[in-house]
């Protein structure tokens, strides 16, 4: 019985044969790749980068904490995840980007021709490349903005976070003059009907008892209703913050992109394996041929 072999079965000497023959290509290929790659790295344009960060407050609303003592929250406490999750789904909102493309008139910032059909797909491409916003690890939120020019970029990034109580007060007022409008029809019909209930209880003192119930229920109603008015009146009219900023952001005076040593490493070696893959390739279908001859 033929004895069987176990281990590895690597030949060394195949390799050290195959460097020997192709040293002086695989040389030539990664002094390319690595010049190359130099060149290209110097090509591209730096841009700096400027961080923003700020702590949500609390949603609750300001109408409620002030006016209503059986109210146990304080809208001034800093937010919980809940509060974070919202504040960085209105940082990256079409609003926020809005604002800021207007305010910044990055159209003509980032060279985008207004006659190009595709102008706003180009535009919010290239705004969701270079602002950012993550949740940080003690719930705060980061707003990161990348440019070429350092100033501009930190400008754009305290803009954002300032911005982010302009949005929300909008949201906020939409929603609350919607609210004061119900809550006016809805005052002035209890209103009517308690003014028919009185008008029936002069008419009909006989029913006195049930009528007067009715309209003690009906005044309670309106009383509350006028509570709820009033503060929505409140969170309508006051413009207040719904943010701590914690820092503002600051001109870079260093390049975060591009990394010019990763890209000289990863062309100038990437390049070399994939010439020793190919002339690999080779090799063998070379000898497969030899074999099947």
């Amino acid at each position: 019985m033929a004895d069987k072999t176990f281990g590895n079965d690597y030949d060394h000497k195949a390799t050290i044969r195959f460097f020997r023959r192709w040293w002086k290509l695989l040389t030539g290929v990664f002094i390319v790749a690595l010049i190359a790659s130099v060149v290209v790295s110097m090509l591209i344009t730096p841009r700096f980068k400027s961080t923003a960060t700020l702590f949500p407050t609390n949603s609750n609303r300001l109408s409620k904490a002030i006016m209503d003592y059986h109210y146990s929250l304080d809208f001034m406490d800093y937010g919980i995840e809940r509060d974070c999750e919202y504040c960085i789904q209105i940082l990256l909102s079409e609003s926020m980007e809005r604002d800021v493309c207007k305010r910044f008139n990055l159209m003509e910032h980032y060279g985008i021709n207004p006659e190009d059909p595709h102008k706003c797909f180009k535009l919010h491409e290239q705004y969701r490349g270079n602002v950012s916003v993550k949740r940080t690890e003690y719930l705060g939120v980061e707003v990161s903005v990348l440019d070429v020019d350092p100033q501009w970029a930190a400008d754009m990034a305290n803009f954002i976070a300032t911005n982010y109580d302009s949005v929300c007060h909008r949201i906020h007022h939409a929603r609350a003059v919607n609210a004061a409008d119900i809550m006016s029809g809805v005052c002035q019909k209890l209103g009517v009907e308690i003014q028919l209930l009185q008008d029936s209880l002069r008419r009909n003192p006989q029913y006195a008892m049930g009528l007067t119930k009715l309209i003690d229920e009906k005044c309670a109603q309106l009383a509350d209703l006028q509570t709820r008015a009033a503060q929505t009146q409140v969170d309508m009219n006051e413009n207040v913050s719904y943010k701590f900023l914690l820092d503002q952001a600051v001109a870079s005076d260093k390049k975060a992109y591009p990394k010019r040593s990763i890209i000289v490493l990863l062309g100038s070696f990437g390049s070399l394996v994939m010439c020793i893959l190919v002339l690999l390739l080779l090799t063998g279908a070379k000898k497969e041929e030899e074999v099947t001859e």
